[in-house]
């Protein structure tokens, strides 16, 4: 199973897959030299699993592709308003 995530600090989104979210969520927490290494508040506020690699790769690239705050914003309120459904984005 691997997840496809976006992640929040402050003012700053991370968007990327990962076969264990709870791990890499430590690494993304830790200080380190990269994008996420600049702060330690990550927190996950959209998830989705997939059954493959390629799919949640496939749709952390479709994410990314937006550059658009608003409507990753947008994805993540669709899924917080959804949660208690059976469906989600």
């Amino acid at each position: 199973m691997f997840t496809s995530y976006l992640a929040k600090a402050r003012t700053k989104f991370y968007i990327g897959f990962t076969s264990n979210l709870e791990e890499r969520m430590i690494r993304h927490n830790q200080k380190s030299k990269g994008f996420t290494g600049n702060t330690n508040d990550w927190k996950v506020v959209y998830t989705k699993n997939y059954q493959t690699k390629e799919l949640a790769h496939k749709r952390e690239l479709q994410i990314k592709s937006w550059k658009s705050r608003i409507k990753i914003e947008e994805l993540i309120s669709k899924k917080i308003s959804s949660a208690g459904s059976e469906h989600s984005d």
